[in-house]
């Protein structure tokens, strides 16, 4: 992931910045990324891991980071524009992996695009309409004020529990947050970040939909304490899929994956 190099690609009137790791043939797994993330922001254990055996592939939404383009306000769109880009690679079939608001785009390709996906994992996410998830934007701008008053990343409050445990994990990811030192991407604007924050909202605000259509193969993780999507999310996620299994960490948050991240990579292996 250190050198993977940053490329870019035109799907209609946006030019997608995107890394490509791993072997280079069967189904490719595409990231789908976290409110405010930009390519920089996966945990290189992660990546590196599922790259080992499977292509991977990440990429910046549009209007964020590299891509061109204005960010959307809704969730819809931006999984319009992840298939545009993935079509636009020339893939018929891909596995899908959305952390967070990733895995609220993951849900609607999955139902707008069911022939696209193959599998998917979603982690630290929720259901349209789930419970606590409009409360985000206030959690976000709450945790980002702490953070600068106490100089501090703010995902070591968002993502992690405060404790002993929490804490340390939360350290040693933003560590590995800075590994690469070459080409690194440019982060989200505010104006982007707003335009996220928007779109959580709206799908927290949403009915319900229908989760029994979505037949794919599902790994559903999150941490035990995950105080941006309410880990109830999580289970209720699992119980409304036909084809889920359940993961939860203990004295883990909303960045589980990435605390646990080398039981994450063994059980993400095994399931693709």
């Amino acid at each position: 992931m250190r050198n993977a190099p940053t490329q870019t690609i035109n799907a209609g009137d946006v030019r997608f910045a995107y890394r490509q790791l791993g072997p280079s043939t069967g189904v490719p797994v595409v990231f789908l990324t976290h409110l405010a993330a930009v390519l920089d922001n996966w945990d290189p254990r992660v990546v590196d891991g599922i790259a080992a055996k499977h292509r991977v592939i990440t990429f910046d939404n549009r209007g964020v980071g590299a891509s061109s383009g204005s960010t959307p306000t809704m969730i819809e769109e931006m999984a319009r524009d992840a298939v545009a880009f993935i079509r636009a690679l020339g893939f018929d079939q891909v596995d899908l992996f959305g952390f967070s608001m990733g895995g609220m785009i993951a849900q609607v390709i999955a139902h707008e695009e069911p022939q696209l996906v193959r599998k998917m994992i979603l982690a630290g996410t929720g259901p349209a309409g789930g419970e606590g998830i409009e409360k985000v934007t206030r959690i976000s701008y709450l945790d980002t004020a702490r953070g600068l008053l106490t100089r501090q990343d703010p995902k070591q409050f968002l993502f992690f529990t405060r404790t002993p445990n929490g804490r340390r994990a939360g350290k040693e990811f933003l560590a590995r947050l800075e590994e690469r030192t070459d080409d690194r991407d440019k982060a989200i604007s505010v104006r982007s970040f707003r335009a996220q924050l928007k779109a959580i909202h709206r799908w927290g605000l949403m009915k319900p939909s229908d989760l029994a259509s979505l037949r794919q193969p599902v790994l559903v993780v999150n941490g035990e304490n995950d105080k941006m999507v309410p880990t109830k999310n999580t289970i209720d996620l699992d119980r409304r899929l036909p084809s889920s299994q359940l993961v939860l960490y203990p004295d883990a948050g909303h960045g589980g994956v990435f605390q646990f991240h080398e039981d994450f990579v063994k059980r993400a292996l095994e399931f693709l």
